[in-house]
């Protein structure tokens, strides 16, 4: 009877600001889940979840020892936790200032979208079938200004033409990145950070392991192309898709950039793209 007095009295308390602050509270957990998904991130709080859990079990048992090390483990948790999940943070982080600040817009306008687009699909699937390997970064709201250092400025108008020179092998640059900026190829034979996700297929090379890090580090859309099978690869969001046809990559990357930039988006297509990104399915 006292806990559902307990219970009761603590129903009665409850009112707007109670059912939003549990509703902001859960949502922040939430997308925080789900940017360690998948990731070392996970196992490490799964780890975390179970030391806490064995705390009070430890206690309840009488362990005295035991206790002590879990105690004086969560003590200095909070430090290592920092640490560990330095890479989580930073993308929670940057995810957050994505989202706050999305006024930016790469694609003002939508033909010249379209043609951007062709251009580029004209070229990943020309080097696909000669079986050029070739990493593709379009930019988005996270800008890549320090990716683009490290490889070759080039800034000039995107042509499939010039895509497939750029990736042509033993050539310059054909063996790092190319970005594409504001409807431009920015850069050429950038160097991008290597997925640290032990879960990738070791049938993966080191182009789709960069393909697949640069998408977890920005919001970025890479297109990557197999020098072994020809296959095409749509990197986002650390996701990796494959085996593309050039209809369904261009479909699905209009898409996703119309609804990520287009300020007159109904509430009912953003839940869509959120949908996709929930289960992975660009």
């Amino acid at each position: 009877m006292d806990i559902i007095n307990i219970i009761v009295a603590a129903v009665k308390t409850i009112n707007i600001s109670t059912v939003l602050d549990i509703a902001v509270v859960s949502y922040i957990f939430y997308k925080a889940y789900m940017l360690i998904k998948e990731t070392r991130g996970e196992q490490l709080l799964k780890g975390i979840l179970l030391i806490i859990l064995l705390i009070p079990i430890s206690s309840i048992l009488h362990l005295t020892m035991l206790n002590w090390i879990l105690q004086r483990t969560i003590t200095i948790g909070v430090l290592s936790i920092i640490i560990i999940f330095q890479p989580e943070i930073r993308r929670v982080l940057e995810h957050l200032g994505r989202s706050a600040f999305n006024d930016f817009h790469v694609f003002e306008d939508k033909e010249k979208m379209d043609e951007v687009i062709t251009q580029i699909l004209n070229a990943v699937f020309n080097l696909s079938e000669t079986r050029t390997g070739a990493l593709i970064v379009l930019e988005q709201r996270t800008k890549l200004e320090d990716i683009m250092k490290t490889g070759t400025k080039i800034d000039a108008d995107v042509s499939s033409a010039l895509l497939e020179n750029i990736f042509v092998v033993n050539t310059p640059l054909h063996d790092g990145a190319t970005i594409i900026r504001n409807n431009r190829i920015a850069a050429s034979g950038c160097f991008l950070p290597l997925s640290s996700n032990y879960d990738i297929s070791k049938k993966l090379g080191t182009r789709h392991r960069a393909g697949i890090g640069i998408s977890e580090n920005s919001d970025s859309l890479v297109i990557i192309v197999s020098e072994e099978t020809g296959a095409v690869s749509l990197a986002i969001n650390g996701k990796l898709t494959r085996n593309y046809t050039k209809d369904k990559l261009k479909d699905i990357l209009l898409r996703i950039i119309l609804i990520r930039f287009s300020k007159k988006d109904s509430f009912k297509e953003k839940v869509k793209m959120w949908k996709r990104k929930i289960i992975g399915k660009y």
